[in-house]
């Protein structure tokens, strides 16, 4: 009888150590922050869902698990991993930043939009991170690559730049296909990828347009918030502004005009 209590608290034992590991790895523990990202740089228009209320973010805020990025039409930021990978989103971009709980090679689901990422190598060995859309699974190691999923029938396409990448159906799933840098591939919701799904090789002329289009985007959003010179507001105004016509000291001032001649002599008395 003793025997049999002793096996049944062993068992009991095991069940709770499983059950506890189980429960630990759907939790980040007291190190969430090492799973965060943080906001580097933030233009026009970016939040993130808590209770379903977007909340504006700006550079130095956090990101946690699971929550929801959203840009605007003229909103982009680009995100700084623990490990010194980054990930830059565009305007009218919808994404979950590590979904899946326990699984950090989950690392970003695109429901819409365009994102841009780096994945840096740990120590020199790869750094295999996931990024997830409706239609596609990218799996990737340490490169440089961009994920866009359009909005109407949610077709993704990706471009790499640096590296490689596998991509493989997210819904018809026969294997995945390996991108190299230049290349890229379109994954359509209805269309498995088969082995001779044509590999586009001209992803560099592309990135070039696309860095000059985000250049402008970006530097348009900054000017819009920089103060005009002359405004009201200490310290803004310029020379012209205090200087007036003939003041000494303002360079580019109209000179004084000359004194008036003196008055005339009065007339010689009559004899």
């Amino acid at each position: 009888m003793l025997g049999r209590v002793r096996i049944r608290w062993g068992e009991w034992l095991l069940l709770f150590a499983v059950t506890a590991g189980v429960c630990l790895a759907q939790f980040p523990g007291a190190d969430a922050v090492n799973y965060a990202a943080k906001a580097v740089t933030v233009n026009g228009q970016v939040s993130v869902l808590r209770d379903s209320v977007p909340w504006a973010i700006s550079a130095g805020d956090l990101v946690q698990v699971q929550q929801v990025i959203i840009t605007g039409p003229n909103g982009s930021a680009l995100f700084q991993l623990s490990d010194g990978s980054t990930f830059e989103v565009y305007p009218n971009s919808r994404l979950v930043f590590r979904r899946t709980l326990g699984d950090w090679r989950d690392l970003l689901d695109v429901l819409v939009g365009r994102i841009r990422v780096h994945i840096e190598h740990l120590w020199g060995q790869p750094n295999p991170n996931r990024v997830i859309t409706p239609t596609a699974v990218i799996s990737v190691r340490g490169t440089t690559f961009d994920v866009e999923v359009n909005d109407d029938d949610e077709t993704t396409v990706v471009e790499v730049e640096e590296g490689s990448v596998e991509v493989e159906h997210a819904l018809l799933p026969r294997g995945p296909r390996r991108l190299g840098p230049g290349e890229s591939i379109r994954v359509y919701r209805n269309e498995p990828i088969a082995a001779d799904t044509t590999v586009d090789k001209g992803t560099i002329f592309r990135y070039i347009i696309r860095a000059v289009r985000d250049w402008a985007t970006t530097m348009g959003t900054r000017t819009a918030r920089v103060s005009v010179p002359g405004g009201s507001g200490g310290g803004g105004g310029s020379a012209g502004d205090s200087c007036k016509p003939g003041m000494p000291g303002c360079s580019g001032s109209v000179p004084a005009p000359p004194p008036p001649p003196p008055a005339p002599p009065p007339p010689p008395p009559v004899p």
